[in-house]
């Protein structure tokens, strides 16, 4: 008798938590939850300062300071995160969107020339379809678009580095009787002598952005758009510790593999950094979750480049949350009535 008491009674617990788990999957609930960070892309008119940080249009969009941590999850890892956070700001004006993304960083790292060097950079992660997949480089079957801003890259659309940047007392070997002078880069633009660059390598081409367009679906999968793909502009200023990049790009996009985006809707946005400095390159960067992206609309009554009133992310519907907590008191009052029922 008292075996067949503690069996009914071990199975009613195991309905009983088979019925929550049931419960909390339906209802999506989380047994756990933070106030989610959201970035609202404030519609404004006229152009965007898509090479202007201090544009005041940036002040009209809500600052989202958006925590970072080490990427720990696929090697190369970084144990500790030198970037521990960036702030973003977006603003959009119907045609286009351009984000700002600036972070603490004491050190100038714009160049990567030698295979010691390695340049700050940083990142912005988009999932190609709805529902986000791992935010560490997507994963099989949920792709990402990644816009990829390096420093070096936007030194070189300023000034053509070679070694001459580094060891600028640097000469070729004395040949007597010959006029000899330094080659330029003018000199190496003979694709007949580059194949790199005669096969499109992105690499090997003039830079036209300081910003790479790519695509992922995992670790191990980052491949570079064609060249024709690359249709992110990017701009950044490195000044009294501090870098600041703008990305800008056309809100909808002829290319598959990108992100396309419309005022009112919501989206994913993942960040990523690196600083040079620390050795920082490929895997061993500083990551954040994935972040809300909301594309404002303009309000009626509502002066441009102002935000309006918004109810935080991350929350239930009110209407779903009442539901979940009424069938939830219910299992709790019939479980207590039946556990208490059972003969001894």
């Amino acid at each position: 008798m008292r075996e067949k008491l503690m069996i009914r009674r071990r199975t009613f617990f195991i309905f009983f938590a088979l019925a929550l788990a049931v419960l909390l999957t339906t209802f999506r609930v989380p047994l756990a939850s933070s106030q989610a960070v959201t970035l609202q892309a404030v519609q404004v008119s006229g152009e965007l300062p898509e090479d202007d940080p201090d544009s005041p249009l940036w002040q009209s969009a809500a600052a989202a300071a958006i925590p970072l941590s080490a990427q720990t999850v696929s090697r190369p890892i970084l144990r500790q995160a030198q970037v521990k956070s960036v702030v973003a700001r977006a603003l959009h004006n119907g045609g286009r969107i351009a984000f700002l993304v600036e972070w603490e960083d004491e050190t100038h790292n714009d160049q990567a020339l030698r295979v010691q060097d390695f340049r700050d950079a940083v990142a912005l992660q988009f999932p190609q379809a709805a529902g986000p997949p791992f935010f560490c480089m997507g994963m099989q079957g949920g792709n990402v678009n990644i816009w990829h801003w390096k420093a070096d890259w936007q030194a070189e659309m300023l000034a053509w580095q070679d070694m001459e940047a580094i060891y600028p007392n640097m000469s070729v070997d004395l040949y007597p009787f010959a006029q000899v002078e330094l080659p330029a880069p003018a000199d190496y633009l003979d694709s007949n002598y580059l194949p790199a660059l005669a096969a499109g390598n992105l690499l090997a081409a003039p830079h036209v952005s300081s910003v790479e367009d790519l695509l992922a679906g995992g670790f191990g999968t980052l491949t570079a758009q064609t060249a024709e793909g690359q249709n992110v502009q990017g701009y950044g200023e490195w000044a009294e510790g501090k870098w600041r990049v703008i990305f800008s790009r056309d809100l909808a996009s002829a290319e598959a593999d990108d992100v396309d985006f419309a005022p009112g809707q919501v989206y994913s946005v993942a960040f990523a950094a690196w600083d040079g400095a620390n050795g920082e390159r490929n895997g061993q960067k500083s990551t954040s979750q994935w972040v809300s992206l909301e594309l404002k609309g303009q309000a009626a009554g509502q002066a441009d480049g102002q935000a309006g009133q918004e109810q935080p992310a991350g929350r239930l519907p009110n209407t779903f949350l009442l539901v979940y907590l009424g069938v939830l008191a219910l299992l709790v009052i019939v479980g207590t009535i039946i556990y208490f029922r059972l003969p001894e």
